[in-house]
């Protein structure tokens, strides 16, 4: 005998999944708007934003440019799932998934290029720190940047200490009249656990002396190498984020394209 009523269940929309990327974006877009914020207060402090000719003017990278660009894709991804989850945008959504999903890719097409073409890649990094020792007085966010990366891996230029004669100041021609001549930044130098403060002029002159009286003052490796060993020893911690960035986004765009599903799943029902 049939039933008195047959109940069907309705098509909705997953509450779950919902909220929790509405959750997941609503911190991305405030990150994202806080690094934007700081890139623009930084670009602001130097006189960038009165006077735009001076983005060309630095020859070397200004490390604003990070901020203000990893916050901008921050910012528009996050507002995209955020608001895109909460008023089941099904456009918002789409466009979050594919965004992602290109951000992706792109990463997973330089991690093969990077492997494949590791020579020209190592030529290109060789290339990219030259031109920021070239500018390395131009800009105190770059000077800074080189500074933390020189301390950090223990080395000098790109191949060498003597990739500083690309800087005006550093440079040993005659024609320098820098007291920094025939000299490295001090965050080339050895530091001495010993001393409680820090010694600006270490590097001054050392390109005078020979080779070997030079490796006790100063890191004689270039930074190039210095990175791939880095790269080799920490290659487990590295590759882990990459995984885990990586299935952040696979997980986000699976959770969008669900929720796009729902969302038509419901309104082909009406």
């Amino acid at each position: 005998m049939p039933g008195k009523h047959q109940h069907f269940q309705e098509p909705g929309v997953g509450c779950c999944g919902k909220y929790f990327l509405f959750g997941f974006n609503i911190v991305f877009w405030v990150l994202g708007a806080l690094f934007l914020a700081i890139g623009l207060w930084a670009w602001g402090e130097k006189g960038v934003l009165s006077n735009i000719s001076a983005l060309t003017d630095l020859g070397g990278l200004d490390p604003v440019w990070l901020f203000v660009v990893v916050g901008g894709i921050m910012s528009v991804l996050g507002f995209a799932g955020c608001i895109g989850a909460l008023r089941e945008n099904t456009f918002l959504l789409k466009f979050f998934s594919v965004f992602l999903g290109l951000i992706f890719f792109l990463e997973l097409a330089t991690g093969i290029l990077v492997f494949v073409f590791k020579d020209w890649i190592r030529d290109q990094l060789n290339l990219f720190i030259n031109n920021n020792v070239k500018a390395y007085r131009d800009d105190i966010d770059l000077q800074n940047l080189i500074d933390f990366a020189q301390e950090y891996w223990s080395c000098c230029g790109a191949r060498g200490p003597n990739d500083w004669n690309l800087n005006i100041y550093f440079n040993c021609t005659d024609l320098n009249p820098s007291r920094e001549r025939c000299g490295v930044p001090f965050s080339c130098c050895v530091r001495d656990p010993a001393e409680d403060v820090l010694n600006t002029q270490c590097g001054y002159d050392i390109r005078l002396k020979l080779e070997l009286e030079q490796q006790g003052s100063i890191h004689t490796k270039g930074c190039v190498g210095q990175f791939e060993k880095w790269l080799q020893d920490n290659l487990i911690i590295v590759a882990g984020v990459f995984v885990g960035i990586a299935l952040l986004q696979i997980f986000g765009i699976c959770l969008a394209q669900n929720l796009v599903s729902d969302i038509k799943a419901v309104k082909a029902n009406w």
